[in-house]
């Protein structure tokens, strides 16, 4: 899947939890969005003297915006190595991001059609 492709397939499933998400798809998301973030929290610091509270305001939306479609874009990858979405809670945890991102960068399994809906 080539970033383009990634990036629609993954904003117009915003928040569709079923199915399969290839590992391309969702890494090819994930960067476009720290470059959004990044590309945001640029701008903001231009707009926006440091330390001012407002210098914090577009970066927060953008980051608001793209929460549920990176939940639902990790939640799919999750499927497709066989594993419940519900897994993502572990983040809370801290130590948990590490399990989560071997996961994320494991191959495909095809367990059958458990999570291809």
């Amino acid at each position: 899947m080539t970033f383009g492709s990634s990036i629609s397939t993954c904003l117009g499933k915003y928040a569709n939890f079923k199915g399969r998400a290839i590992r391309s798809e969702y890494w090819w998301f994930y960067l476009f969005f720290v470059i959004i973030s990044i590309v945001s929290s640029v701008i903001s610091g231009v707009m926006f003297e440091f330390g001012d509270p407002m210098s914090q305001g577009l970066p927060a939306i953008v980051n608001l915006a793209f929460t549920l479609p990176l939940l639902s874009a990790g939640a799919r990858r999750l499927h497709d190595i066989g594993k419940s979405g519900w897994w993502q809670l572990i983040l809370l945890t801290g130590i948990g991001a590490i399990l989560l991102i071997i996961w994320w960068c494991s191959d495909t399994k095809s367990d059958g059609d458990k999570y291809n809906l």
